[in-house]
């Protein structure tokens, strides 16, 4: 499999964590784990999902003679990428373990028990934007 087509497996994978990410956390309650995860950092992760996602696009269809497949596209798409990982990694915070006499038990939801689900998808997005960064400077895309 080439690599190109590895890529854009991996980037239909992170827009589908981006939108489930949103679903999930869409919620007053802050989704489920331990803490509660502000709306900021969802919406962080969230408009630069979406940002990385539009430019990472343009970058990997646009003829690489055009201004939109140019090397700045793809750093500005990999920079918004890195900001998606580092939110998503945050929210992985709700779901560390709590100590002392007033801590509260993990609060499940429909869509798994426990943080697995969570976790396999934002190490995933991690392993996936290393993915794109090291296609991006090898110019395999």
């Amino acid at each position: 499999m080439s690599t190109q087509v590895i890529v854009y497996i991996l980037t239909a994978l992170a827009a589908v964590v981006i939108v489930l990410t949103r679903l999930r956390l869409r919620q007053e309650t802050g989704g489920a784990g331990r803490f509660q995860v502000g709306r900021r950092l969802v919406d962080v992760h969230t408009t630069a999902g979406v940002l990385a996602l539009v430019t990472w696009l343009l970058f990997l269809v646009a003829d690489s003679d055009s201004p939109l497949g140019g090397g700045a596209v793809g750093i500005v798409a990999l920079a918004f990428w890195w900001i998606v990982v580092v939110a998503g990694l945050l929210i992985l915070v709700r779901w560390l373990p709590s100590h002392g006499r007033h801590a509260q038990s993990a609060t499940e939801d429909t869509w798994s028990e426990g943080p697995g689900l969570s976790v396999l998808a934002h190490v995933g997005m991690l392993v996936g934007v290393s993915v794109f960064t090291w296609a991006y400077l090898t110019s395999a895309v």
